[in-house]
């Protein structure tokens, strides 16, 4: 495939697909309920259909899910700067406010990169469960000094994610 400029959502996507091809934890945990719904430099917004697989032993969304979640959405936030290599995690943290949710309900997600260096991105994630309750809120820190390449900005050789190949 050649390399193509794509806009911030559909760039976003095709990083999100590459986590989803290539991790270990997010195509397992994640599958086929998650997904990216809009994608702006600096900004992106997720949500998660909630499976029995993300939820603990009391039914709701377990709080290791939604540190997932932090972890890969300060990630796509890194990504919807335009750079397909997100660097790797120097400090996570959550505060869960209140239940995420249950089995068929959904949780919406939105990742701000509050400030991207040329060494360090600073990240913040909200989640808001159905009720429309703030249910968790979390910071990610990204030491990025070595995703910095040549390709401009938002290119990439790599498929979208959800979207088929011609």
């Amino acid at each position: 495939m050649a390399m193509r400029k794509l806009n911030p959502t559909r760039f976003v996507k095709s990083v999100f697909g590459d986590f989803m091809k290539e991790s270990g934890l997010e195509p397992r945990l994640f599958g086929q309920y998650m997904r990216v719904t809009n994608a702006v430099p600096g900004k992106v917004d997720f949500e998660l259909d909630i499976a029995q697989q993300h939820t603990n032993r009391l039914k709701i969304l377990h709080g290791g899910t939604i540190a997932s979640m932090v972890d890969l959405g300060g990630s796509l936030a890194v990504a919807s700067h335009g750079v397909y290599a997100t660097g790797v995690s120097t400090d996570l943290n959550v505060t869960y406010l209140s239940n995420g949710g249950a089995v068929g309900e959904k949780i919406k997600a939105t990742a701000v990169c509050d400030r991207i260096g040329k060494t360090l991105a600073y990240t913040t994630i909200t989640f808001t469960n159905e009720k429309g309750e703030l249910a968790a809120r979390g910071s990610h820190t990204k030491f990025i000094a070595k995703v910095w390449g040549k390709n401009e900005p938002y290119t990439t050789d790599k498929p979208v994610y959800g979207e088929e190949e011609k």
